[in-house]
């Protein structure tokens, strides 16, 4: 089996197509991370360079393989009620009071393979009771969108999950399917996901009174996050809220939001 090796001016073809196609920032640091994970697309081809992947990549018939390659190059770490105090904040200081009768819409903008949107799934049916709800998941990564429309999870992925929450809306797999979890199907027909690159302009969404768009923010410059945060703005309710990563800040860029709790932002 061959070695792949990346060359400084190769990886700077990649780092420039991620920046292009998903606004994402590659440090010096993910050389070793693309040569690993693009590897296997050279061998896929019998290609000799990542010189020759990457003029495949970009030649004019190449969406499928444009979008594989985003697959790869993205970053997708995820589990479920991560960053528990978000969602103490959802719990008392918005379901609790929310008595509109219009259908509360949540946004998981940056849904992964969809832990984070099944768990915002799982509080709102407990919270709202019969109250209309609806969850809209969305990622740049076709491949962990499959994941999250199929709701099938690993049991060691289940850490977080409050103990009543699983014997309510999981279902223990059996036999072939011993060591996994299936989300409940009055869950997963609350949620619906489908593709959005948060970098393009973002049409026929409709308007969210809660958008979380968390941990995503990290691997954009200053540039692309003010873009992404101010499209994100305007699909917001007024006084709709906004939630970001405990790791993230809007410093400079929250104009149009003020700041409620640490990391959570309602629209001025």
């Amino acid at each position: 089996m061959l070695n792949y090796k990346i060359t400084d001016r190769e990886f700077n073809l990649f780092r420039d197509f991620i920046y292009k196609k998903a606004g994402i920032n590659l440090s010096d640091e993910k050389k070793t991370l693309v040569t690993s994970r693009l590897s296997k697309r050279l061998r896929h081809y019998s290609l000799d360079s990542f010189k020759a992947y990457y003029d495949l990549l970009t030649s004019p018939d190449s969406a499928s393989e444009k979008q594989m390659a985003i697959d790869l190059l993205t970053t997708n770490e995820t589990y479920f009620f991560r960053e528990p105090k978000h969602f103490t904040y959802l719990e008392k200081e918005i379901l609790t009071q929310w008595n509109n009768r219009r259908t509360l819409r949540l946004w998981s903008a940056a849904s992964s393979s969809g832990e984070e949107a099944y768990s915002l799934a799982m509080l709102f049916d407990d919270m709202l009771g019969s109250k209309p709800w609806e969850i809209f998941g969305s990622d740049i990564s076709t491949k962990v969108l499959k994941k999250a429309q199929q709701g099938h999870y690993l049991q060691n992925r289940i850490d977080g999950i409050p103990k009543e929450y699983l014997q309510k809306y999981c279902l223990k797999g059996t036999g072939e399917h011993q060591g996994t979890l299936l989300i409940d199907s009055k869950l997963r027909k609350r949620v619906t996901f489908s593709q959005v690159n948060l970098k393009e302009p973002i049409r026929n969404v409709g308007a969210f009174d809660i958008i979380f768009l968390r941990n995503v923010l990290i691997y954009f410059d200053i540039e692309t996050k003010t873009k992404i945060v101010n499209q994100l703005i305007d699909k917001l309710q007024p006084e709709g809220y906004l939630f970001i990563g405990h790791s993230e800040s809007l410093k400079g860029i929250n104009e149009r939001l003020k700041t409620v709790a640490p990391t959570v932002y309602q629209k001025i």
